[in-house]
């Protein structure tokens, strides 16, 4: 048999079997989102993410400056913690209680009043901005925001974007090996698909479906732990409004106002039964 035929012949070869085995990870990988059910990919072990995810977080705290306004403080963690237990006891009552078994809830203030922005890494690690509050405005305004950034963390978006990174920028690469070989990048490609890129300059927008997940997830969180789901609402509405060309982080790989807005809508009234069920 000629010899470019041989080569051509392995190379397809080579590209079927590639073609099989990244098939069977994307199988393999598949993991179901809360409440809407949908099935996402997970390509990194959790105890890899949760590691990497504390590391990137004390390293967050440690450049960020803390606020020291007690009663703002107080706010944030009193809410955060109300929305977290709500996430417990909702996926300990659907039997997903494992998928937040190693959780370590945190929440903490970032003093910066540019940057209207708040996120939570997955183990529960989460930062608000001073820059937000102004659009908060109260606790339930609050919960809006928190319960939206803890639905990201439910949902696990941030394996599932960084599983998609990792097939995209690095040929599927292991994440282990990946910190490893390029350790910079992955710090970084890590921080971005976590939510807290802004504060090394780089934003990697959620899609569409993982925005309307969160929001979902948020709506629900935020009523069960005795917040009014349709002061999300105005929040966003204030949000939409704000000053100046650049948008608020929170909103800046956001969908386009008017469609989130309808959507939270049509999702009032799920949320609704959770919220007057709710102990008040």
């Amino acid at each position: 048999m000629p010899v470019k035929k041989t080569l051509t012949r392995n190379r397809t070869n080579l590209r079927r079997v590639f073609g099989i085995v990244l098939l069977a990870a994307l199988l393999w990988g598949c993991a179901e989102v809360p409440i809407t059910g949908r099935q996402s990919l997970h390509l990194v072990p959790e105890s890899e993410l949760l590691t990497l995810s504390l590391q990137q977080y004390n390293e967050v705290l440690q450049k960020s400056k803390l606020s020291t306004d007690n009663q703002k403080v107080a706010m944030v963690r009193r809410v955060g913690n109300r929305v977290a237990k709500a996430a417990e006891s909702f996926l300990a009552e659907s039997g997903h209680q494992d998928l937040i078994k190693d959780f370590q809830w945190q929440f903490n203030l970032i003093e910066d009043d540019k940057t209207a922005n708040a996120w939570v890494m997955p183990g529960g690690k989460a930062a608000v901005y001073t820059g937000i509050l102004p659009f908060t405005q109260d606790e339930t305004g609050l919960a809006v925001v928190l319960g939206h950034e803890v639905g990201h963390a439910l949902a696990n978006h941030g394996n599932e974007r960084m599983s998609q990174e990792l097939l995209k920028n690095m040929g599927g690469m292991a994440l282990s090996v990946a910190l490893t070989s390029q350790p910079q990048m992955t710090q970084e490609l890590a921080m971005a698909a976590f939510g807290a890129g802004a504060s090394i300059g780089v934003l990697l927008p959620y899609s569409r479906l993982q925005e309307s997940e969160a929001d979902h997830i948020g709506l629900i969180l935020m009523a069960r732990a005795g917040y009014d789901p349709r002061e999300a609402i105005p929040f966003w509405q204030r949000m939409n409004k704000a000053p100046g060309s650049r948008p608020p982080e929170l909103l800046s790989t956001h969908p386009a106002p008017e469609t989130r807005i309808t959507n939270i809508q049509a999702l009032i009234p799920e949320a609704m039964a959770y919220y007057r069920g709710s102990a008040k």
